[in-house]
């Protein structure tokens, strides 16, 4: 009979690096999926990677939740009709400035959500795939973010022992990739993209930061792409 492992809660997007912490965290403990859906613009695509990749990877529950307070909130090109996705800026000024795309303090309530599911679990480990230094200038990307984050559940929660662990989050993007081959993490599944749907635009920050990656890596992109040109000029 198998040994039982520790649990642990993963807020799982559906997008690249999610996917490579999801695959890290399934690796030594008994995974369970957390993926919300928020009014963003591309829910029901990214809901079906999430999915697949917690399926492949083995994950004992999937949990989605639905929100609506940042549609109704708006403020963000991600959750907002009326604001569009903008196409990357040059490399160097991507991440100089907060974007757009920003939902505003977006993480606190997925990681709230989280925290709470991992209390009913008995789960001690939160993974999330957050990025600093190759993110799009997201200020819920930074460590100091999730330090701040560690105090709150320490002091808040029945036994203030739940650590929320973000291993990529010093990572360069080509190093995520490097990691997911590593570890088999079934990249193929997962979708990155801010706008589309069916193919993914290859032009918004997200689709341009993950093909550079892929090309760094030395690796091709497996998902399909509209326009790559942008990319990898």
């Amino acid at each position: 009979m198998a040994e039982e492992r520790e649990r642990a809660v993963v807020c799982l997007s559906g997008g690249m690096d999610s996917c490579v912490c999801a695959a890290l965290a399934a690796r030594d403990y008994d995974a369970c999926g957390l993926h919300f859906g928020y009014g963003q613009r591309t829910e029901e695509r990214e809901l079906k990677a999430a999915r697949a990749v917690a399926d492949k990877l083995g994950f004992k529950d999937f949990l989605h939740l639905r929100i609506d307070l940042f549609r109704r909130i708006g403020g963000s090109a991600l959750t907002d009709a009326a604001i569009d996705v903008p196409k990357a800026p040059e490399e160097e000024s991507i991440g100089a400035e907060i974007p757009v795309t920003y939902v505003p303090f977006r993480n606190a309530h997925f990681l709230s959500a989280a925290v709470s599911w991992a209390e009913v679990l008995g789960a001690k480990r939160i993974f999330i795939g957050a990025v600093e230094q190759d993110s799009s200038g997201y200020p819920d990307c930074r460590p100091a973010y999730y330090e701040a984050f560690q105090r709150l559940i320490q002091e808040g929660t029945r036994d203030g022992d739940i650590v929320v662990e973000t291993p990529l989050i010093r990572k360069r993007k080509r190093e995520i990739v490097a990691l997911g081959l590593e570890l088999g993490a079934p990249l193929d599944l997962t979708w990155s993209c801010y706008s589309g749907a069916e193919e993914a635009c290859g032009e918004c920050e997200s689709c341009v930061l993950r093909l550079r990656a892929f090309s760094e890596a030395g690796i091709a992109d497996p998902i399909r792409y509209a326009r790559t040109e942008s990319a990898n000029s």
